[in-house]
Parts: structure tokens; sequence; C-alpha cells
């Protein structure tokens, strides 16, 4: 079959790759409904994230099962599952604190801008959805496998609560979707910061109150005279360059909290500021299979429309076009269709 293969910077190609197969008894074998590109993604392919040779891409994912291994119990052929960019045991210590992207046993999806890809650990990783969903409601669904549970969690992170004041610094599928999980979970005020004319849109109609232009320094200042020179109570990072992350802990009240999602990049902190900005830092890979069950039930009851992100559609074939696409801005995330 044909898969997406990273060659170098800015070198992307749809090429022969080996067909999937079942290699230990708790893999799956999924057809892929559909599948994106990821902001994360554009990191190796600008050339800031080395990669050693050729490298499969892709790590969002959802379809139907086409094969199991003989100890797979919790999913089984023809039915419509949902994974997690992390794939891991869902038993293990880490598991059961709800960090499964930290698995004893966790393997990262890389291979899933694909028509078929293996999933090992299903039992752990996959969650069915009750019937097979329609086509409309694919595009929602295959954001909870990570940008909708990257946000999510971004929000849950910094410890989001009814009536809080949030910011969310970062204007990418992942900052819009912090948004929208914002707004689920009660924020009062969301200031989203971005200078995009169709981003500040989206991030209106996910439920942001305040669009705020400036970065930086600027930005963090802003945010002081919104909040009558105290802070937010929550801020969310969904950047991962230095200027993004010290941005989000001095836009902080003290007290509050920042979480950080975006894939951090030459970012380094000072001690002593972090010291005495008083703020509570959480964040990393986010648990997406922690939040599968609820994101995607949300998603079938039609009380969120994340798929909203996806501006820009494309056969898979054209994968290519996708990455340019998101990396001159031109997309905030390309949707791949096998």
């Amino acid at each position: 079959m044909k898969g997406t293969v990273l060659h170098g910077p800015h070198d992307v190609r749809f090429e022969d790759v080996g067909e999937p197969k079942i290699l230990a008894p708790t893999d799956a074998i999924i057809r892929m409904a559909v599948t994106c590109v990821c902001g994360s993604d554009l990191w190796p392919y600008r050339g800031i994230q080395q990669t050693a040779g050729p490298t499969p891409m892709g790590h969002e994912y959802c379809g139907v099962v086409e094969e199991v291994g003989k100890d797979v119990r919790s999913v089984k052929r023809g039915q419509f599952v949902v994974g997690s960019f992390a794939m891991s045991d869902n038993t293990c210590p880490n598991c059961r604190f709800g960090y499964q992207s930290s698995c004893v046993h966790r393997e990262f999806m890389t291979r899933a801008q694909a028509p078929v890809v293996r999933v090992p650990m299903a039992d752990g990783t996959l969650v069915p959805t009750p019937g097979m969903p329609s086509k409309e409601m694919l595009p929602s669904l295959l954001t909870t496998s990570d940008v909708l549970g990257t946000g999510w969690f971004a929000a849950d992170a910094a410890n989001v609560k009814p009536g809080s004041t949030v910011v969310v610094v970062g204007d990418g599928a992942v900052g819009l979707l912090g948004v929208l999980s914002a707004k689920q979970m009660g924020a009062e005020r969301i200031i989203a910061m971005s200078r995009h004319e169709k981003r500040q849109q989206l991030a209106r109609e996910f439920g942001a109150t305040d669009i705020i232009a400036e970065r930086g320094d600027e930005g963090s200042a802003r945010i002081k005279d919104m909040t009558r020179g105290i802070g937010a109570d929550s801020v969310l990072e969904c950047v991962g360059t230095q200027e993004s992350m010290m941005q989000a802990i001095r836009a902080a009240r003290p007290g509050g909290h920042v979480s950080y999602v975006g894939v951090p990049h030459q970012v380094e902190l000072n001690g002593q500021e972090l010291f005495f900005a008083h703020v509570h830092l959480h964040g990393g890979p986010a648990p997406v299979r922690r939040y599968l069950p609820d994101l995607i039930d949300r998603v079938l009851k039609e009380e969120i429309d994340p798929g909203k992100v996806f501006d820009l559609k494309l056969p898979i074939a054209q994968v290519a076009e996708g990455y340019r696409a998101m990396d001159e801005r031109r997309a905030i995330k390309a949707l791949l269709q096998p």
C-alpha cells in the first residue's frame, strides 16, 4: 500500500510502504475512515526537529477494525474505533493514575497517514463507538484522537473551573479546541491570543469572549491590563516556544495555573522568575485515552462540533499539499481522506 513518509525538510511523499500485519497477539489492524496532519508534524517538516532518515508520519486515527490478535478482547472486527496517539495498556500504575501517555509500555503512533494502520495494545488504546457513525461525524470523532484530547487536557491541567478567566496562547487547532474545552468546563471569560482573522472567528464560535493580537511581553501586559493588574486564573500554552511559554507564565495570576501542551522546542525556564511567579505548572503529552469515552460521547450527542478545525479536506494522496498549507498558515488543519 502507500503511506506518508517524510524524507527531509519540506519533502513529504505518499509512497509505497509495507502493508500492516498483526505482529503481537494484542495488536489490531484498522482501516482508516479519516486521518489528518497535526501541528506537531510541522516541527520535523520544517527541519526544527531532526529525523533519522525517511520517517513514516501520522498519529491521529479512527476507523473500522479489520483484524485483531488472538488476545484482543475489548474490540472486534467490524467495529468503529478511535485511538489515542499514545498507545497504552491502560492497566499499569501510570495508566490507572490517568496518565496513559506515560504508560510503562507506551508506544507512539507514527504511521497513521495511510489507508491502514496497526495499533499495538488494542485493548488499552482503542475505544469503540456504540454503532457506525455517520460520515458527518467523522471529522469531529477524529479530533478526539489527539487535537481535541490535547486541548481538553490543556484546560484540565490549567484547572479551568466554572466562572474562571482563561487565556489561550496559540491559535492552532489545539489552541482553538482549548477554547472549546474551557467553554465546556464553564469558564466565564476566555481570552484567545490570535492575529489571524479566520482563526479569531473560529475561536469566537468555540466560546472566546475576547481576542487580543499582542504577543510576548506585550501580550502578557495586555492580559494584566484586562484583569485589573492581576492576571488570569488559567493559561493554556499551546505552542511550544520560549516566547509562548514565558508569555503564558507572565499572564497568570499568583496562584494561577499554567498548562503546557505545545511540544517544547528550545524552551528554558529561569528558576528565579518561576519561583517568584507563584504559578502552578502542569503539562506534557496529553493522556488522551483518559478522556476518549467522554469526548466521543459529547461528539455523538452533538454537544460539541470540534471538526470545524478542519478547514482543508484532501485525498490522502495529496498529503504534501496539506503540509504546505498548514506550514504557510493557509489552513488550520488538513483532513485526509483515504
